[in-house]
């Protein structure tokens, strides 16, 4: 499914991440599964496979809708306002 999410154009498709790592993971030395970058304000968070479901939580906190996968080789991204799987992020 790749329907319309309006906030991908307000989303910066190429922003980079503020840290090589889930930044409240690293900070209390907690593990992750994969990682999600808010598109934004970089921030990264651990995927909800993951115990803490950082990014997930990002977006409650500040409401910031659009979060790309940081896993080598993945292109994808995810609209947790619309709840759109975004397959090709260009």
């Amino acid at each position: 499914m790749n329907a319309e999410c309006k906030h991908l154009a307000e989303a910066d498709a190429q922003k980079q991440p503020n840290t090589n790592g889930c930044e409240e993971c690293l900070k209390s030395g907690d593990s992750w599964v994969h990682l999600r970058v808010c598109l934004t304000c970089g921030h990264v968070g651990c995927c909800d496979s993951s115990k803490n479901k950082h990014a997930t939580k990002h977006f409650h906190r500040t409401k910031h809708p659009v979060v790309r996968s940081d896993e080598p080789g993945e292109r994808w991204a995810w609209c947790y306002v619309d709840e759109l799987f975004i397959e090709d992020l260009e």
